[in-house]
């Protein structure tokens, strides 16, 4: 790499480290690039760095660097012969350095303290893949815990030995639709794709209360996986003894791995989960702010929304904030910030309300009453969740998004000019809320 690319890139880093941090680590380094090839060569001076490089900053420099070059480049890591100033062979180890599942989910990314110390460690440890330790590795935890970020930092990494080919990645939904949707209900053509993956990450495993029927299945997929020593990582709410629903053979083989509950995140999380957002955004905000912020909003990803929302303002409005422009922007979230409302629990109250049976919202059922419910029901998804139009359409047996657009529409529109209806909607809303 020429001296005019490094500094470049020491210029990219310095929005995110201190000229004194990167004196002290970034610039010992040597850096070889080859466009062509895709390829980055970095030496270090002795192997004591290399092991302190590794253990403090190389998870967030790959992060930079996947910003800087972009896509489709591997590193290669190998001590720098002093005399000759080439890379030699020994201790060398390529990997990597894409992002498939998103460049902010990353363990230095995922802020944590003691409290939730043990989940990341064993994370990490299930990531290095040096051996199949933990399977399965389940992480249980209440909604805006962190779970699938954690999950998702599991499966990057793994990515930077792995081709992402290899990893399958959605929740309990998207493997069901897999199944009976994709493949047309055709079991072993499903099966024998799963089991293609070395990795299986299953976010939201509760859903499977929704599929009765498709936890036999899931056990004849663990035993595949188990046997064949493939990594099976899953992420569920709440706790895994809690599930009455499980069938015993399914719930006694996941108590076969490792499960780690987190915690949510505490009142010292939540600020430096502001103050990281804001050094790497460049948003200003005092100290007093950061703490309003911090004891205001208590649900991770509620607060993650507010914090775009100052990022928007200094970017197309003013690039500095004001008392008053504070207090403006948390007045108009102020009345947003909802109970987590799963969509288990409109879809329950809606069926008990109409008197329709659950299944028929999410089924084909044609009949006036389950229609006018079903449409109800995607409202009420779109007002108290944000669900968007296409997640509403899978959520609704898969229909298309314009189908679901059309029905929030129309009760959103029929509230207007009936009474009843805006009455309904109202005593609706508040059951949901109370349950949720």
């Amino acid at each position: 790499m020429s001296q005019t690319l490094k500094d470049t890139l020491r210029q990219h880093l310095q929005k995110s480290y201190s000229n004194q941090e990167l004196k002290q680590w970034y610039d010992p380094l040597r850096l070889d690039l080859s466009e062509e090839e895709k390829r980055l060569n970095i030496g270090f001076p002795h192997a004591f760095f290399s092991k302190w490089f590794s253990d403090s900053v190389q998870g967030r420099f790959e992060q930079e660097l996947h910003q800087f070059l972009g896509s489709g480049y591997v590193l290669n890591y190998a001590h720098s012969g002093a005399a000759q100033g080439e890379l030699e062979q020994q201790d060398r180890h390529s990997k990597s350095i894409d992002f498939p599942f998103g460049h902010q989910f990353t363990f230095d990314a995922f802020i944590t303290n003691k409290k939730n110390f043990f989940p990341l460690t064993t994370a990490k440890e299930v990531a290095k893949q040096n051996d199949i330790i933990f399977n399965p590795f389940i992480v249980s935890g209440e909604a805006g815990s962190g779970k699938t970020h954690l999950l998702k930092a599991v499966a990057n990494e793994v990515c930077k030995k792995f081709n992402p080919e290899m990893v399958f990645f959605g929740n309990m939904e998207d493997l069901y639709n897999l199944y009976h949707g994709h493949f047309g209900g055709d079991v072993f053509a499903a099966r024998k794709h799963i089991c293609k993956f070395r990795f299986l990450f299953v976010d939201e495993f509760q859903q499977i209360r929704k599929y009765n029927n498709f936890q036999s299945e899931l056990i004849t997929l663990f035993n595949y996986f188990y046997d064949h020593k493939q990594q099976m990582i899953f992420c569920c709410s709440d706790k895994l003894p809690s599930y009455e629903f499980l069938d015993p053979k399914l719930k006694s083989r996941l108590e076969w791995g490792l499960i780690v509950n987190l915690k949510r995140p505490d009142l010292d999380i939540r600020v430096r989960t502001i103050e990281q957002y804001c050094r790497v955004k460049s948003i200003s905000l005092t100290r007093e702010q950061v703490l309003t912020l911090a004891q205001r909003f208590t649900d991770l990803r509620f607060l993650q929304g507010i914090l775009l929302k100052f990022y928007a303002y200094k970017e197309f409005v003013n690039k500095t904030f004001t008392d008053r422009d504070f207090e403006q922007i948390l007045a108009q979230t102020a009345g947003t910030a909802k109970k987590h409302i799963r969509p288990d629990v409109i879809l329950d109250t809606v069926s008990e309300h109409f008197e329709v049976d659950r299944k028929d919202l999410v089924g084909s059922r044609r009949h006036h009453q389950v229609v006018q419910a079903r449409q109800v029901a995607m409202y009420l998804c779109r007002e108290l969740i944000g669900s968007s139009y296409p997640a509403l359409g899978r959520m609704f047996g898969n229909r298309d998004h314009s189908t679901a657009l059309y029905a929030v529409k129309k009760v959103n529109k029929l509230q207007v000019s009936n009474s009843e209806m805006k009455n309904l909607l109202s005593v609706l809303k508040k059951k949901c809320l109370a349950k949720a």
